[in-house]
């Protein structure tokens, strides 16, 4: 008697299982459609802004401080987006989807440029040192040049 009530009780569980199997499928086909097609994401958002900015005339420089701002405080991740991960996903964005920003690769090699990232090389111990001087810590440098 206990073999005639399992076999209704197994179908149900597997007809629950396949019912939430093919929700799941659904869900994720409808996300990874969405990821694929979204261009606004942080790196679409900095294209945007580095190629608008850049073909108005701004410089390297300041169209890049603006794009990786946004690209940093866009990002949804726990750690902070690198300099040189936020150029290659500006570049991304323009490789996959040149029609949205017309005229602007010819500007992405300067996103690879030693200087061109917001990120600079630290400066060497005796770079400090030859400077002299009596503010911040005596090393001639000012608060905001020694965080820089």
């Amino acid at each position: 008697m206990a073999a005639r009530h399992s076999l209704p009780r197994r179908l149900g569980c597997l007809l629950l299982l396949t019912a939430a199997g093919g929700l799941l499928g659904t869900i994720g086909s409808t996300l990874s459609a969405r990821a694929g097609n979204d261009i606004q994401g942080p790196g679409g958002k900095g294209a945007q802004v580095y190629c608008f900015m850049r073909n108005n005339g701004n410089v390297h420089e300041v169209s890049w401080t603006a794009a990786y701002a946004l690209v940093k405080r866009q990002g949804s991740g726990v750690f902070k987006t690198s300099p040189e991960h936020a150029a290659v996903m500006i570049t991304e964005a323009v490789v996959q989807n040149p029609g949205t920003y017309p005229d602007c690769g010819r500007f992405l090699g300067d996103l690879f440029a030693p200087s061109s990232t917001a990120s600079t090389p630290e400066p060497s111990p005796t770079a400090i040192s030859v400077v002299g001087g009596d503010s911040a810590g005596g090393n001639g440098m000012t608060r905001s040049e020694r965080y820089n």
